[in-house]
């Protein structure tokens, strides 16, 4: 079966100028994608009405579907609406139920209803009109020779709630999509190419409709199938059966099979173990702990950090002998490990972890240059340490020794049976 093709086209110049990140277009395909819809393209365009234009006709000429997003405020600056209306040629038309809606949205702010507000329930005359539940400006629906362009507010919180509650099941509905389906282990420690070598036989092996992409970061590999078919259960199984391979290949490089961060899998880990976590951190600089408490209920099993990055806290807070410190520097396997078993005696909690490395761009020297990073994982029964050398960029040296450090606990949690009690 032929896949539906989907471009999403984002408007703005805020875009184009670096000012804003577009995020929407990210998590409109990993949601249509889903759906069995393929996302062919992603275009972003100035607010400008030719390059509008010029975008949507050539987008129609590729896919079946175009979705636009951004440009549909109230403001002279938001020209999408007036745009289309020269596009599908037709004209903009007052709407008593988008004005309608807009009052309703505003009930408890009444002085939010001005004059340039009320313009917002200016529609194009021949598009299908849906209310937007939580904003002013409402999403246009048009169909053109069995194509579809749908219109939607660029604010993101706006775009995902209609997206989620119209836009994709109406697509959905209108639409007879095959099934695609995306399964993913997580390996570390393995470099993308020597990967590639290592399962060269394997992916020479796939079935047609079933391929492999490998998608690296910080250290990590991803391994994603992606599959397509009309039988979503057989699909199922075929790649199961291709995943069950992998072990016996890759053995202890894969450290989850799904596609999960390495955050929220210690989550689950810890949460089966009713096990806790603390984190001292010098070079990482409390990064380690952002990404644990990024995940919902972590303060299940998290309990705190100590960013230690002066010796003297090492010393006062951690426990870290001065002795130890003069003798073998701040990175050292000495320093680290007494960091990671400080934090878990003062926190009291099963497992801690430490960093302390040079993460630049200067404090390196010919033994220690920038990028050694020493990373413990302490628990009540021993601590193990390693030794990393990473770049020479400062910002990327911090996100692999935060990677580093939680690929290391989950292996650690993983093998780990000591008693908690």
């Amino acid at each position: 079966m032929d896949t539906i093709k989907v471009e999403i086209i984002t408007i703005g110049d805020e875009i184009l100028i670096g000012q804003i990140v577009d995020t929407n277009s990210a998590w409109m395909a990993t949601q249509l994608n889903q759906y069995g819809f393929e996302i062919h393209k992603i275009t972003s365009v100035h607010d400008n009405a030719q390059q509008i234009k010029e975008a949507i006709t050539y987008a129609f000429t590729q896919a079946q579907i175009v979705l636009l997003t951004g440009g549909i405020g109230p403001t002279k600056d938001d020209i999408t609406k007036h745009t289309l209306c020269e596009l599908f040629n037709t004209r903009l038309i007052h709407s008593q139920e988008v004005y309608d809606n807009i009052i309703q949205l505003f009930k408890h702010r009444p002085n939010v209803m001005n004059p340039l507000t009320a313009t917002q329930a200016m529609v194009p005359e021949n598009c299908t009109v849906i209310q937007n539940e939580v904003g002013t400006a409402p999403i246009t629906w048009f169909e053109q020779q069995g194509k579809i362009l749908v219109s939607m507010p660029g604010v993101p919180y706006e775009m995902m709630h209609n997206m989620t509650t119209q836009i994709i099941p109406r697509l959905a509905k209108h639409f007879n999509t095959p099934n695609i389906l995306h399964q993913t282990i997580i390996t570390y420690g393995i470099p993308e190419s020597q990967l590639a070598i290592t399962l060269t036989d394997w992916e020479n092996n796939l079935p047609q409709h079933i391929q492999l992409a490998y998608l690296p970061n910080n250290g990590l590999v991803k391994l994603r199938l992606s599959g397509i078919s009309d039988d979503q259960e057989e699909l199922k199984k075929e790649i199961q059966q291709l995943f069950n391979q992998l072990p016996p290949l890759l053995g202890d490089a894969i450290i989850a099979h799904e596609d999960i961060t390495p955050q929220a899998y210690i989550g689950q880990l810890l949460k089966e173990k009713q096990q806790t976590i603390s984190t001292a951190e010098s070079c990482t600089g409390g990064n380690i702990a952002h990404l644990i408490t990024s995940i919902p209920g972590s303060s299940e099993y998290y309990k705190g950090s100590i960013t230690a990055y002066a010796n003297e806290i090492k010393i006062n807070i951690l426990g870290v002998s001065e002795e130890k410190l003069i003798q073998h520097g701040a990175v050292s396997r000495e320093v680290v490990e007494q960091m990671a078993t400080g934090v878990r005696q003062k926190m009291n909690t099963h497992y801690a972890i430490a960093t302390s490395g040079i993460a630049g761009p200067d404090g390196g020297t010919p033994d220690k240059p920038v990028g050694t990073t020493w990373i413990a994982v302490a628990t009540p029964d021993r601590v193990i340490s390693k030794k990393f050398q990473f770049g020479k960029l400062r910002e990327q040296n911090i996100n692999r020794a935060t990677q580093a450090a939680l690929t290391l606990l989950i292996q650690l949690i993983k093998h780990d049976n000591f008693k908690t009690n």
